[in-house]
């Protein structure tokens, strides 16, 4: 039994010393495969910072914005109108307050009042940019955009209004969201087209952080010269490659004057192109009494000249157009003044008109003559008879 004790004692060390061995050379195994691991992993680490060198020339870095969040431009514009406009004039400026969303509504200004109130009214509502629509005779429309209170300003007439609310504007954008504003190049060229490019960024772009804003820009706002006009047009961004769908508001403006002021002053640029919607209307009118004219001229003409084709407008006689005649009548002959008989002898006599002086007893114009029958008057004639014999 202590041979057998002995024996196992002997087994197990050896077993242990075998272990001991085996760990030892796992372990040295396992610190060349980390130094192998750590200097691949260096290699790779020079490598990228290689490549990274490289593309370091070519990549642009994108600043951090200035304002780091906070609202710094602090443009507020005030858009309101006189008395007297229409209801499309109306939905214009409910549009135009939709897609600004730091723009503030007013009342109603009366048409008496001066120009130079609404600067009054801008700086109690603490705004620096306006917008005003003027309505005359109820169809002329005219807006005024100015920089309070130190100008400049400039007055344009309206033409050419849809809204948002057309079928045909099929657009869509996020409520106060921010828009690109996209302008003609011969903004740049043009020396007031210059200063108006200037005071359209700052009324119609809306600031960077401002509260009322969404952070997204969905939509373009464009500023298009034809005709020396000024075309504005609102589209949706529907696509990142460009795609466009136009959702309104559209409207035309034509440039009367510049002012160097606000709501007046004196006239940095005034167009000659431009022509007043009276004179407009009495051009038309003009023209339009003129074209009838000729047609009335030339109509007198042709009947002067071309007399037989009258006789060839004429439509021939109907052979058949007396089937249906009678026989004349036989013609009576003429009475007497106040007897009814053939040869003016014995018959029944007629009373005399009620107009006839002759008649006995008749006053004057517009009096009521008397009526007397046939019987009375034989019996005063018969009495006048018998007086004459008394005496």
């Amino acid at each position: 039994m202590a041979a057998y004790r002995q024996r196992m004692r002997l087994q197990q060390e050896s077993n242990s010393v075998g272990s001991k061995k085996r760990r030892r050379a796992n372990v040295a195994g396992d610190d060349g495969g980390n130094d192998a691991k750590k200097a691949k992993k260096g290699k790779n680490a020079e490598k990228s910072q290689a490549e990274e060198d490289a593309r370091k020339p070519t990549e642009t870095v994108i600043p951090l914005p200035v304002s780091r969040g906070r609202w710094t431009n602090k443009e507020r514009v005030l858009i309101f109108s006189s008395r007297g406009i229409n209801y499309r004039t109306r939905h214009l400026m409910q549009d135009l307050r939709s897609i600004m969303p730091h723009s503030k509504p007013d009342t109603k200004m009366d048409r008496k009042d001066k120009l130079f109130v609404v600067n009054e009214i801008c700086e109690m509502k603490n705004c620096n940019k306006c917008i005003y629509f003027e309505a005359k005779k109820k169809m002329d429309l005219y807006m005024w955009i100015s920089n309070v209170p130190h100008g400049p300003s400039a007055k344009f007439l309206v033409q050419n209004v849809h809204t948002m609310a057309e079928l045909k504007l099929t657009g869509n954008c996020l409520k106060g969201s921010r828009p690109l504003l996209s302008f003609d190049p011969t903004f740049d060229t043009v020396p007031h087209y210059a200063i108006l490019k200037e005071l359209f960024t700052q009324t119609f772009a809306t600031p960077h952080y401002h509260p009322k804003s969404q952070p997204f820009v969905d939509h373009v706002l464009s500023f298009s010269i034809a005709d020396h006009r000024i075309w504005i047009r609102n589209f949706q961004i529907v696509e990142e490659d460009g795609q466009l769908v136009e959702m309104g508001p559209r409207f035309v403006l034509q440039l009367i004057r510049l002012f160097q002021g606000s709501f007046g002053g004196p006239t940095l640029y005034e167009n000659t192109h431009y022509l007043s919607p009276n004179t407009h209307r009495r051009q038309l009118r003009q023209q339009q009494t003129a074209a009838l004219r000729e047609k009335l001229k030339q109509k007198q003409q042709e009947q002067q000249q071309d007399g037989p084709r009258a006789d060839l407008r004429a439509l021939p006689e109907d052979p058949t157009e007396g089937v249906f005649v009678g026989p004349p009548a036989p013609a009576r002959p003429a009475a007497g003044p106040h007897h009814d008989g053939d040869d003016g002898g014995g018959g029944r006599p007629r009373r005399p008109p009620a107009h006839d002086t002759s008649r006995p007893g008749h006053k004057k114009k517009g009096a009521k003559p008397l009526k007397r029958s046939r019987w009375a008057m034989e019996k005063r004639s018969r009495m006048g008879a018998a007086g004459t014999l008394r005496s």
